[in-house]
């Protein structure tokens, strides 16, 4: 059975810094693809982050660039986004999310086959 199991949410003030991770099991990590999506409230879910098997190529939402960092650890079966400079906008519930199409760092949620249950995230300003 896939897990994907989200943590390190929490609340900061605008400009903090958040570290999110997302531990897999039940799957061959190194053979997926990963990524960050978000969820606030009355809208739809957001692509934010995603990265290759190897780490080799990302994805970011405009944006997010320069202020998060999607990373990964295959020996920890561990998915990780750093998020700094965080702002009242960036309030949502993050979901992580595997494809098995490892090559690829999508921005499209139907590609992916696994979901995390969700980590709340809230900036206040």
């Amino acid at each position: 059975q896939v897990q994907l199991v989200e943590s390190g949410g929490g609340l900061v003030q605008a400009g903090g810094s958040l570290r999110l991770s997302c531990a897999a099991s039940g799957l061959t990590f190194r053979n997926y693809a990963m990524a960050w999506f978000r969820q606030a409230p009355g809208k739809e879910r957001e692509f934010v982050a995603a990265l290759t098997w190897s780490g080799g190529w990302t994805n970011y939402l405009d944006s997010v660039k320069g202020r998060f960092t999607i990373s990964r650890d295959n020996a920890k079966n561990t998915v990780f986004l750093q998020m700094n400079s965080l702002k009242p906008e960036d309030t949502a519930v993050y979901y992580c999310a595997a494809d098995r199409a490892y090559s690829r760092a999508s921005d499209r949620a139907a590609d992916y086959d696994y979901w995390g249950q969700g980590t709340q995230v809230t900036v206040s300003s």
